[in-house]
C-alpha cells in the first residue's frame, strides 16, 4: 500500500492530502468534541494532560526519529551503491583507450547496450529482474573474454576491466534483491506510528483551552507536523521509488560518457 501510494500520487500531492486527511479531520473531532464534553474548556484536567503529552511527545518523537534516521541510511547506502556502479563504469569506459580499437569498440557497444538496459531495468522495480539486462551483461563479459591483449599494459587493464565488471555485476544484483525485498515498513512499525499519532492529538483535542479562536491552531499545528512526518516515513519507506529514492543519475553518467567515445 505504501508503495503505490508514493509511486502513483506525486509528492506534493500526497503531502497536502495527508494534511488536509489529518489535520482537517483532527479538527472535525476537536470540534465534536468542545461540543460534547464543554467542560473540557475549563482546563481542570490540564496538569495531567500537560505530563501524558510530554511523555507521549518525547515517545513519538524519539521513535519517529529513529525510523527516519533508520530509512534514511537504507537510502544513503542505496545510493553509495549506486554511485560506487556509476563510477566503476565510467572508469571502465576510461580504459578502452588502451585497447585495439576493433577490441575498444565492440566492447563500448556493449558497454553501452547494458547500461541503457540497466536505466530501463530501475525503472520498473516490479518486474524485476530483467532478462535482457542479463544477456546484455552476459555481452560485456563475451566482448572482454574475447579480447587478445599483447601488452603488459594490455593485459593489466584487462584483468582490471573484469574485476570492475564483478564488481559493476554484484553491485546490480545487490540492487536486485534490495528492491524485489522492498515491501515497505512492517506492520507493527506502522501500528506503533498510528498508536503514538493518535495518541499525540488526542492528547492536544482534550487539552483545555477556552477560546476554540486558540485551541483550533494549536490542534492544526499539531496535526499538520504529524501528517509531515507520516509523509517523510512513506517517502523514505522505499529506497528506489519515490522523490527521496536513489537516482539512477549515476548509470546515465555511464551511457553519457560511453556516448561521447571516439
Amino acid at each position: 500500500m505504501s508503495r503505490w501510494l508514493v509511486t502513483q500520487i506525486p509528492s506534493g500531492v500526497l503531502l497536502a492530502a495527508l494534511i488536509i486527511v489529518i489535520a482537517g479531520g483532527t479538527v472535525l473531532v476537536q470540534r465534536s468534541v468542545r461540543r460534547r464534553f464543554p467542560t473540557l474548556a475549563a482546563g481542570d484536567h490540564n496538569d495531567v494532560t500537560k505530563f501524558t503529552y510530554g511523555f507521549i511527545g518525547f515517545l513519538y518523537a524519539f521513535f519517529i526519529g529513529f525510523v527516519v534516521s533508520s530509512m534514511w541510511g537504507q537510502v544513503s547506502t542505496a545510493d553509495a551503491s549506486a554511485r560506487a556502479e556509476g563510477a566503476t563504469g565510467v572508469q571502465m569506459a576510461r580504459n578502452l583507450a588502451v585497447f585495439p580499437q576493433p577490441d575498444a569498440d565492440r566492447i563500448r557497444e556493449a558497454l553501452l547496450v547494458y547500461e541503457r538496459q540497466a536505466i530501463d531495468e530501475w525503472s520498473r522495480v516490479d518486474d524485476l529482474p530483467s532478462t535482457t539486462a542479463d544477456g546484455a551483461l552476459a555481452d560485456v563479459y563475451t566482448a572482454y573474454r574475447d579480447v587478445r591483449a599483447e601488452t603488459d599494459l594490455q593485459k593489466s587493464v584487462l584483468a582490471t576491466s573484469l574485476g570492475n565488471l564483478d564488481e559493476i555485476s554484484k553491485a546490480r544484483t545487490v540492487r536486485l534483491l534490495t528492491a524485489d525485498e522492498d515491501n515497505g515498513l512492517p506492520w507493527p512499525i506502522w501500528a506503533v506510528i498510528f498508536l503514538t499519532s493518535a495518541m499525540v492529538l488526542g492528547t492536544v483535542v482534550i487539552y483545555g483551552v477556552e477560546k476554540p479562536g486558540m485551541h483550533y491552531p494549536m490542534v492544526t499545528i499539531v496535526s499538520t507536523v504529524v501528517a509531515t512526518n507520516l509523509f517523510l516515513v512513506l517517502e523514505l519507506a522505499h529506497p528506489f521509488v519515490g522523490t527521496i529514492s536513489t537516482s539512477v543519475d549515476p548509470l546515465r553518467e555511464v551511457v553519457r560518457v560511453l556516448s561521447g567515445m571516439p
